[in-house]
């Protein structure tokens, strides 16, 4: 799938069905979801989960929780636009 065509799903009232999980928790988010993106990436191991954990945390100003979640994903916590982010996480995991 591409970021294009993850855009486009977005309009369905499901996400694919073959969406990773991590990649469904950003669909959930970017549906207004944030409540079920989060119970999503929160029980998802690893650094991909972690780094969506950490972008949800951040969306909601938590930015404390953040920077756990981004210290977890190895990586530095974003200072950009959220959508830059939300872009930036999505096509990389979609790769």
């Amino acid at each position: 799938m591409t970021l294009d065509e993850l855009r486009a799903s977005l309009s369905a009232d499901t996400p694919p069905a073959d969406l990773p999980a991590a990649v469904g928790a950003l669909w959930h988010d970017a549906r207004g979801d944030w409540d079920r993106a989060h119970r999503i990436a929160q029980d998802i191991p690893g650094a991909d989960g972690s780094w969506v954990h950490a972008y949800l945390h951040r969306k909601e100003g938590d930015l404390g929780n953040a920077s756990y979640w981004y210290r977890r994903a190895g990586r530095v916590r974003a200072s950009g636009p959220l959508e830059q982010e939300w872009e930036e996480i999505a096509e990389a995991l979609l790769h």
